[in-house]
């Protein structure tokens, strides 16, 4: 009797270790994969900010690229294209104007990124917004008028002091890098001739 209620007893012992050392596992995959989601939702978003390439005229209201501007568009995608190694640009957020639009497109169909109009880009806080809600943790061009720039940049906690932009200067590339913890960066490239080659009416 003692020898079948010993048998009992570790079978009932060996059980517990089991079920303890399955929750211990439950408990370990639950927490790394828990951990996993919090530092991926959680990582730096980067956006890049910079005006549209040269246009024909600025007295325009919706001109098109010149051919330095053209030039120049090809430049940038291909200054972008592979920026963050593995996928190059995510998304792309450019202004109704002619001159953005046509910017945007050869860097648009090297990554297949897709574009977006932004159609009021006076309110910067409502495309910072978007982009921190639908692109968070991944690189996001913007292509705004010059006088956009810097209220985005700074919606972002980015630098509230950019230095003074010519009409007819283009080579601005804000890089604006945007931690889940931390400290905003704000960095300046430049990419291709500084000035339009001809001159800006």
């Amino acid at each position: 009797m003692n020898t079948q209620q010993d048998a009992q007893k570790r079978k009932r012992k060996r059980k517990r270790r089991r079920q303890r050392r399955l929750v211990a596992i439950s408990g370990f995959i639950v927490i790394t994969t828990g951990l996993a989601w919090f530092f991926e939702s959680q990582a730096t978003t980067t956006v890049i900010v910079t005006r549209n390439a040269d246009q024909i005229s600025l007295a325009a209201s919706n001109a098109g690229l010149s051919d330095s501007g053209s030039v120049r568009a090809d430049e940038l995608a291909r200054v972008l294209e592979d920026v963050d190694v593995v996928a190059g640009i995510d998304a792309i957020f450019v202004t109704a104007d002619r001159s953005a639009r046509d910017t945007s497109v050869p860097l648009a169909m090297l990554n297949e990124a897709p574009v977006h109009t932004v159609e009021d880009p006076a309110d910067a806080e409502a495309l910072v917004e978007r982009i921190l809600n639908d692109y968070k943790g991944e690189i996001v061009l913007v292509i705004t008028q010059p006088e956009y720039i810097q209220p985005v940049i700074a919606e972002m906690a980015g630098s509230k002091k950019l230095p003074p932009m010519a009409d007819n200067e283009y080579d601005n590339l804000y890089i604006v890098s945007i931690p889940w913890f931390g400290k905003v960066k704000t960095l300046r490239l430049r990419y291709g001739d500084r000035y339009a080659s001809v001159p800006v009416e």
